[in-house]
């Protein structure tokens, strides 16, 4: 756990934010995070661990969540229609939903919750990824005190690919009571760190982004994917050729796009996003009342993500967009989702960027690294 200093006159007070690298490890030492086989590289980021599933893939008939006091296992034993080896890697196949067992599971302490999210690289290749807990009726959230397994469901939305044993697709992070800056603490923030590259930036219920449709010197302003494609191999860097699984898209006129219905497009904020490494941000979705499009995968960002003195000037962030039921006109500069902010319970021993072999540090326009 991670406190305060205390004299012998005052209780210990835990502090309250977004647990960095040393104290994840500090859980792991201590038990609270259990992994079934050794770290691996890299699995430790900044602010987050990274999820390894585990050997086998359940096929299901459907996504669920359990109910209060039920296990995922029951769930399982009545809706798997079969089980796949991972330990050779195998395919998962587009609209089909899978259940994994992950090789991390947790024994949190009363004072420690946690959230989970696919990794950027997975929510730009177009997969569903949530995690599951026994008991718990919601995605991605993990309550104060868990004890027990760790699961991720996982749905490719647009590209099969190929998974094994030790891949990772999600990851989680940590947090002690309220971590989120109010929209006063982050206007103060924001004058002294330069969140976005707006200094007049749009502040309530956390930093507006908008959509870039000016785009590069070329005029390139996003991609959309192809359908009925090859396999991505989540494991493998630079194997897939980028026109045989996208289409580039220019900025046309008065710099407009329209979203087909259930189409899958990269695009970029108009913005440079900087995260100090005092904090860790994550994006949200906008409100979806304003249209009928959102940003498919809300993401974390690390401490040091386009930070300066971490190696980058500003990042703009990479949006994920779909359309649902009717096409959609996105204009340059709309609003489509929200940066939150929350406090590191202290600097972190890691930085985005700095010290990790970050793939996205001062990124524009950019797909996954799967693509070349």
């Amino acid at each position: 756990m991670v406190k305060t200093g205390a004299t012998k006159a005052t209780a210990e007070v835990p502090v309250s934010g977004i647990l960095p690298s040393q104290a994840l490890t500090r859980l792991i030492a201590n038990g609270q995070i259990i992994l079934s086989e050794p770290i691996a590289d890299a699995q430790l980021q900044p602010a987050s661990l990274d999820l390894r599933l585990g050997a086998v893939a359940y096929r299901v008939r459907a996504s669920f969540l359990p109910q209060p006091g039920s296990r995922v296992q029951t769930k399982l034993d009545e809706l798997a229609m079969h089980a796949i080896s991972l330990s050779q890697g195998a395919v998962l196949e587009t609209g089909c939903v899978y259940i994994v067992p992950l090789l991390e599971s947790l024994d949190l302490p009363d004072s420690i919750e946690a959230s989970a999210n696919p990794k950027s690289s997975t929510g730009r290749l177009d997969v569903f990824t949530r995690v599951i807990a026994d008991g718990v009726a919601a995605f991605d959230q993990i309550p104060a005190g868990y004890k027990g397994p760790l699961y991720a469901e996982i749905c490719p939305q647009t590209f099969p690919i190929v998974v094994r044993k030790g891949s990772r697709l999600s990851q989680i992070r940590f947090r002690i009571g309220a971590a989120t800056d109010s929209d006063a603490q982050l206007l103060e923030l924001h004058k002294r760190e330069q969140l976005v590259s707006d200094r007049d930036a749009d502040i309530s219920g956390g930093i507006a982004l908008s959509v870039d449709l000016v785009g590069d010197k070329t005029g390139l302003v996003g991609f959309r994917a192809r359908r009925h494609t090859g396999v991505v191999d989540v494991d493998k860097p630079g194997s897939c050729p980028i026109d045989e699984y996208w289409d580039p898209i220019y900025a046309r006129g008065k710099h407009r796009l329209i979203l087909d219905p259930d189409q899958f497009y990269i695009l970029a904020s108009k913005e440079a996003v900087h995260v100090p490494p005092s904090h860790a941000a994550e994006m949200v979705p906008f409100n979806p009342l304003v249209g009928e499009f959102r940003v498919h995968y809300a993401g974390f960002m690390d401490p040091g993500f386009g930070h300066a003195a971490a190696g980058g000037h500003g990042s703009r962030v990479v949006l994920e967009v779909r359309s649902h039921k009717v096409p959609f006109i996105l204009e340059h500069g709309q609003i489509i989702g929200r940066l939150i902010y929350e406090r590191m319970t202290e600097t972190p021993d890691l930085v985005y960027g700095r010290d990790l072999k970050s793939n996205y540090q001062g990124q524009g326009l950019k797909l996954s690294k799967h693509f070349k």
